[in-house]
């Protein structure tokens, strides 16, 4: 048997069994430990005898009678009768008793010293079970000493693979409950509760004459809050601050940054936060105090509280530690709750920008203000997005609502106000439509003179700051070059025209009844617009993203084999948004949009071989989240058959009212067409049947005309793409305390050929084991400059000793594949450590 090697009590029996002299032993086996397994027993010159109560008369008989010639090992499954009641009392005076115990027979084939036989004969219950005693055997435990063994009845009980105190306390906490834990329960059963406090004093300092999980949790994590929190605790949470710090921060940064463990370290911390109160006792302390300490979501809240309280007092200038909020946002996302309240803290930046888009200032130029635009205004119109965005993911949002009251206004009155009156004061001035390419010129200006095969998305209402978007989002790729331009959109800025805009033509005619004709021919639907592209490349092609979004290599290449030009049109933004039931989630439509259009290139860059592509829109939209008012909306002052729209109005005269203005078509579609359009200044509507309110497009504002066309080329196959690499700055030899601070860098910016990479940091033994806590570092930077890629990390050592001698590292590991990236060997000179004995 493996369990108590078996072998070990052969060799001593056939040791006895040896000489020429017959011999008889008598084994009793009081607790018949090892009834099961008597008759695997291997003696060379010898015979097993069962040994009943009820036959020992008759063995009797057999022994001295029947065989006196072979030697028995007469073994015996109870307790050695006295001498009144043992018939085989004299038989046993001319011959030997053997012994063996299970503690005594664990202690030989272990290899442990004789002096911890009493360590395994006190718990020797606990050996009473076949499975107990073989996970015992295999933890292969090196050393023995009384605190190894004791540990071992502890870690065959949580059922770990190693032989650790901290894995015996992340199983119990992990995958049990506090109050009531199976866990300790089976340690009450073989007397080992005591054990298991004991070794919480010695690894964490957690004394208590009453102890529980719940005080040890509270000892834990307010010794951590203590490390991080730059002031004195609440005088109620210093009791169960422990001197053990350097290991408990390494076991809950272990238990908080591990995939598998996060989730229950959220519910440990809610758990705990609720009974310190977090809110109640911070709320007197600077924001400064605790914006280092990670462990409670509490303290993520009561930061994006003090954040969203500044922004509403537009108090853009506020800082915590010297950082801008937009700093601290990014700082406190990268922190172990940043992914719970990601969105809030996203918002949070979104509505930074936009409150400090509060004192907006518009160019009178036509031009400038155009230029204005394309180099940062559109940045508002982009985090009026993002704040949506996030908002609409929250599943309370109550909070947010008076800053979402001021975004709004902020938008719309200081920003949007301004913006559209002056933009259409300049697209009403001579040469207006010369400040920019022409939407009518997309042909000739990005497609006529290409030579080789280009694929053209049309993506239905891609306003300008989506593009710019899916702009950064190709750039970021290595297998792809990228950049964008602007043109001035047609007016009315809607679909049948900006969609028959981008076609070869040679003419644009918008009859008297409304329909949009391109060389005289129909192009509403994707067989007329083919049969116009065809009229210029005989081998043009026009499809839609929905057709083709789930073909394979083959039937994609049969689909574009031998086509020149392929004009592909998406409508995931309109599609959502011309709709009074899904409006609201147009901004969720650009994200998906801008998702689609990115795998849709590097699938039709693997799959055909094509490598130029040009995107860009037929319209862009204008969208506020709060619902229009009356005094919003224009009324019916159109004349009989006008076309109407919410945002434009064609008729043969123009319409005249308060804070309309109107071009002639003739300037738009250039020709001799004698209708007007007209359109209002700023973000209002016409009262006009279906469709949206919020979600409107038509008119003349920047968000609706100026539109992106973004030009990408790609390259084929496999190019290489690195991590963005770290390394150590401190000049870091030796370790003199349980406290260290180091500097490393970034080693390259991130960018097309460097990616965003995720690091862990901690420090080693030579076996590997862990002695600090662990640090997560984002190497994210794209700054060039390498003293902007310079970080800081600090590091807490577990409370043991150390020797000189022994050699110690500082480790990376590259968190996604878990590959070691930095390996810096140390020398562990710290004076005052002690481990009170507990060196496992």
């Amino acid at each position: 048997m493996a369990e108590l090697n078996f072998k070990q009590i052969a060799d001593k029996l056939n040791e006895e069994f040896t000489g020429d002299s017959r011999k008889l032993i008598f084994w009793y086996d009081e607790g018949g430990d090892f009834a099961e397994d008597i008759d695997t027993l291997e003696l060379t010159n010898a015979k097993v005898y069962h040994l009943r109560p009820d036959n020992q008369f008759k063995t009797k008989i057999f022994l001295e009678r029947e065989d006196k010639t072979t030697n028995y090992l007469i073994y015996a499954p109870f307790p050695k009768p006295s001498i009144r009641d043992n018939h085989l009392a004299d038989t046993l005076r001319y011959s030997k008793e053997f012994f063996a115990d299970r503690a005594s027979l664990l202690t030989v084939d272990l290899g442990i010293d004789e002096k911890y036989k009493g360590v395994i004969k006190k718990y020797e219950k606990f050996f009473g079970a076949k499975d107990r005693i073989k996970r015992f055997y295999e933890l292969e435990i090196e050393r023995f000493t009384e605190e190894t063994i004791k540990l071992a009845l502890l870690s065959v009980l949580c059922k770990t693979k190693i032989l650790s105190f901290e894995e015996v306390v992340r199983v119990i906490l992990t995958d049990g409950d506090l109050e009531e834990n199976k866990f300790l329960a089976e340690f009450g059963k073989y007397d080992l509760l005591e054990v298991f406090w004991n070794f919480c004093e010695l690894q964490f300092g957690y004394r208590d004459h009453e102890p529980s999980l719940e005080k040890l949790m509270l000892t834990m994590f307010c010794t951590y809050a203590e490390r991080y929190i730059s002031a004195d605790l609440p005088r109620a949470w210093q009791p169960f601050v422990s001197y053990k710090s350097g290991n408990i921060i390494a076991f809950l940064d272990n238990l908080m940054n591990n995939v598998l463990y996060h989730e229950r370290f959220d519910e440990l911390s809610a758990l705990v936060g609720k009974q310190l109160s977090i809110k109640e006792n911070l709320k007197k302390y600077a924001p400064d105090t605790f914006l280092e300490c990670e462990v409670f979501a509490a303290i993520d809240e009561m930061i994006i509280d003090w954040m969203k309280e500044r922004l509403l007092d537009e108090n853009i200038g506020a800082t915590l530690s010297g950082m801008p909020m937009t700093v601290v946002t990014q700082m406190r996302i990268k922190k172990h709750f940043g992914t719970k309240y990601g969105a809030e803290y996203k918002l949070i930046e979104a509505a930074y920008y936009l409150v400090q888009g509060a004192q907006y200032e518009c160019p009178n130029d036509f031009k400038a203000l155009i230029n204005q635009y394309e180099k940062k205004d559109y940045l508002l119109d982009y985090h009026y997005r993002q704040f949506y965005y996030h908002y609409d993911q929250l599943e309370d949002n109550a909070a947010y609502e008076r800053l979402r009251d001021l975004v709004e206004n902020i938008y719309t009155n200081e920003y949007l106000s301004k913006q559209l009156t002056s933009f259409n004061q300049g697209i009403l001035s001579e040469g207006a439509f010369e400040v920019l390419p022409r939407q009518t010129q997309f042909y000739s200006k990005f497609i006529k003179l290409a030579k080789e095969r280009k694929i053209v998305i049309i993506s239905d209402a891609m306003r300008y700051e989506v593009g710019r978007e899916l702009l950064q989002k190709l750039q970021e790729s290595a297998k792809c070059s990228a950049e964008i331009d602007m043109m001035m959109g047609v007016i009315p800025s809607y679909t049948r025209l900006g969609m028959a805009a981008l076609l070869p033509h040679q003419s644009l005619e918008l009859t008297d009844d409304y329909k949009v004709l391109v060389d005289g021919m129909g192009c509403d639907d994707l067989k007329s617009r083919e049969q116009v592209l065809r009229q210029y490349v005989p081998n043009g092609k026009c499809v839609q993203f929905d057709d083709i979004k789930l073909m394979k290599k083959v039937e994609l290449r049969q689909e574009f084999a031998g086509a020149d030009i392929i004009y592909i049109y998406h409508n995931q933004i309109d599609a959502r948004g011309d709709k009074p039931n899904t409006e609201n989630e147009v901004f969720v439509a650009c994200k998906e949009a801008v998702d689609e259009i990115y795998e849709l290139i590097r699938k039709l860059t693997d799959n055909i071989s094509a490598t130029h592509f040009i995107v860009t829109a037929d319209h862009g939209f204008l969208y506020k989240r709060d619902r229009l008012q009356e005094s919003d909306k224009i009324g019916n002052i159109a004349g009989k058959g006008a076309f109407v729209n919410k945002r434009f109005i064609v008729s043969e005269a123009a319409c005249q009212d308060d804070g309309i203005a109107h071009l002639p078509m003739r300037a738009i579609l250039e020709n001799n067409d004698t209708k007007v359009v007209s359109f209002p200044i700023t973000s209002h509507i016409f009262k006009a049947p279906g469709g949206g309110q919020n979600y409107v497009h038509g008119g003349s504002s920047p968000q609706e005309v100026l539109i992106p066309v973004v030009t990408i080329k790609t390259e084929r196959g496999y190019k290489e793409v690195k991590n963005a690499s770290i390394m150590l700055v401190s000049m870091l030899q030796k370790i003199t305390g349980l406290n260290t601070t180091l500097d490393f860098i970034q080693s390259e910016a991130v960018g097309k050929l460097v990616k965003e990479t995720t690091y862990k940091l901690y420090f080693v033994t030579e076996d590997n084991e862990r002695i600090s806590n662990e640090n997560i570092y984002v190497a994210d930077k794209k700054e060039e400059e390498p003293q902007k890629r310079v970080f800081r990390m600090s590091f807490r050592f577990r409370d043991r000793k150390y020797a000189k001698t022994s050699k110690y590292y500082l480790v990376g590991y590259d968190e996604k594949n878990n590959l070691e990236v930095l390996r810096h060997e140390v020398m562990m000179d710290i004076v005052f450590a002690n481990d009170f004995g507990f060196n496992l």
